[in-house]
């Protein structure tokens, strides 16, 4: 799959785009702006990739995140093949960082937005009251007209720049401005991992996407990623894993072969690894009163995972 880049379009009249979503699914795009965004989980599940990070998402979540930072929200297939009538919804607010002007920087009032314009390029899980003050201003941005709509990006601006309820998404190195033909054959790798990832692959089958020998290809990718191919499926396996034990669907002895794994042993051993807990210990954490990760489980992988943009409506 090409990797898109995403032209946002704010109407006449507007310096940034607050946005009312909703829509059967999130979409299948892999995409990057240069327009920061934050992004509000109104309804829906699923998996979130954002630069070299995989993790799942659901209802009430709010990220903020930095220019070129790619990034998608892939729901669950399951959700939908089991319920026809569901549905997603977010709101979304995108501006360019010197949308108000570039003079703004030069204001001594406004000396932290740099230091939060870097730190969104990493990308922010907000939480707590930051979390939630948000949840109401973004809503409201939609329908604010006139000078109420710069007065609330100025209050959202400055809940994100003074509070320290959040944790950073990708690893530092993730941020780039992305090269086209690198994240292309990156994009073809990874659509491959997650179309096979429950079957046994190769890394013959793979190094062969890029016309590479096995060595030269594990090179490359160590280089691409930081991180072997390997771990790559390891993790998506996993993060696959925590999606089903939460869902409740399968009995925990046999959900690892729903993931790709072929050893029970194996499965619990790289399950405690990556997050933690055991199976059982992250099924009763996360089902007990209907429970679902704060933040998912969180994995590392390369930047250029292809899911989701909707076309959603434009609520005013």
């Amino acid at each position: 799959m090409k990797p898109h880049f995403y032209k946002v379009n704010a109407l006449p009249g507007e310096s940034y785009t607050a946005l009312h979503l909703e829509s059967r699914n999130f979409g299948s795009i892999w995409h990057y702006h240069p327009e920061l965004e934050l992004h509000y989980t109104v309804k829906g599940h699923g998996m979130r990739f954002i630069g070299d990070n995989v993790s799942t998402f659901k209802s009430g979540e709010v990220i903020f995140l930095g220019e070129n930072l790619p990034h998608s929200w892939q729901c669950q297939k399951e959700y939908y093949d089991e319920d026809p009538q569901a549905s997603v919804e977010a709101v979304v607010v995108q501006f360019l960082p010197d949308c108000m002007g570039k003079e703004i920087f030069s204001l001594p009032e406004a000396y932290l937005l740099p230091r939060l314009f870097e730190k969104a390029k990493m990308g922010m899980v907000i939480q707590g009251s930051a979390g939630e003050a948000l949840r109401e201003l973004m809503p409201a941005a939609v329908h604010a007209t006139d000078l109420e709509r710069l007065v609330i990006l100025l209050k959202m601006l400055s809940i994100l720049s003074t509070t320290d309820e959040y944790e950073h998404i990708t690893s530092p190195y993730a941020f780039y401005r992305t090269d086209e033909i690198e994240t292309m054959q990156l994009s073809e790798i990874y659509n491959y991992t997650l179309a096979h990832f429950k079957e046994d692959i190769s890394l013959e089958d793979v190094a062969a996407l890029r016309n590479l020998t096995v060595t030269s290809f594990c090179r490359y990718f160590k280089m691409m990623t930081n991180k072997s191919y390997y771990d790559l499926l390891i993790e998506i396996r996993i993060s696959h894993a925590c999606r089903l034990l939460v869902e409740n669907r399968y009995p925990t002895e046999s959900l690892c072969f729903e993931c790709g794994f072929r050893n029970v042993s194996n499965f619990y051993r790289h399950f405690k690894r990556i997050t933690g807990m055991t199976p059982l210990e992250y099924k009763k954490t996360f089902t007990a009163g209907g429970k679902c990760p704060e933040n998912g489980p969180s994995t590392r992988s390369g930047a250029t995972l292809p899911p989701g943009i909707s076309k959603g409506y434009r609520s005013r």
